[in-house]
């Protein structure tokens, strides 16, 4: 199989792209507040915003420190296949 894409390494790239990513989420957040100014939406999107990182917690590390151990995954895609196919299907689907 064919690699379209290397893995980051560089770690001035690294902290760039997690930078960047924390960029985006203040300045989407500022747009929503700024479009609708209220408490209620500003505390909506404060609930998102955490409830959104709990459940990447749990993807990452709660599953793979507590549930599965041997197992590692890539992305949230990998985990939803680990979910929805289970470890035994998926780990017959990658050989």
């Amino acid at each position: 199989m064919v690699r379209l894409t290397q893995d980051l390494r560089s770690r001035g790239w690294i902290y760039a792209k997690g930078i960047l990513f924390v960029l985006i989420a203040l300045i989407a957040g500022v747009l929503l507040i700024t479009r609708a100014p209220r408490l209620e939406v500003a505390a909506l999107l404060a609930v998102c915003v955490w409830a959104s990182c709990r459940a990447y917690y749990f993807a990452f590390y709660v599953i793979e420190h507590y549930v599965d151990p041997e197992f590692r995954f890539s992305g949230l895609l990998d985990f939803a296949k680990y979910v929805l196919l289970g470890r035994e299907n998926r780990d017959e689907d990658s050989s």
